[in-house]
């Protein structure tokens, strides 16, 4: 985890506070603060935010799962649907594969607040480009 969590420095995951906590067989989780850096100026979570964690949780899995050398998955589509409201602490989000293809992936991210409740359940679809 140490590795991952090293390459997020300097960019949007770094800044907005994005922890990556834990790798499975089948999923990748991680964690972002509900604070000024992810509100928006009304102090909810902010949709971007989550959409941001949501993408960065999938697209590191996918990337995980292929072979060193195949090319990289990137981003197609993102899906969010917000069903909670965050003014503090942290949320969680576990992405989990639908589909793994040659040339495509389906990512389901579920990100809950630290009681287990849905906050945003989102679905990512990658291309995976050829190296």
């Amino acid at each position: 985890m140490d590795v991952l969590n090293a390459q997020r420095e300097g960019c949007a995951v770094g800044h907005l506070g994005i922890e990556l906590t834990e790798l499975g067989p089948d999923y990748l989780r991680g964690r972002m603060p509900v604070d000024a850096r992810t509100k928006q100026p009304y102090g909810l979570l902010h949709g971007g935010s989550s959409a941001l964690l949501a993408e960065t949780l999938a697209s590191i899995a996918a990337n995980l799962c292929m072979e060193e050398g195949a090319g990289q998955a990137v981003g197609l589509e993102l899906n969010c649907n917000h069903v909670r409201a965050m003014t503090e602490g942290w949320v969680v989000g576990t992405a989990r594969p639908l589909h793994v293809g040659r040339s495509t992936q389906v990512w389901d991210i579920r990100i809950e607040d630290e009681q287990g409740r849905l906050v945003c359940a989102s679905r990512l679809t990658l291309a995976v480009r050829k190296a």
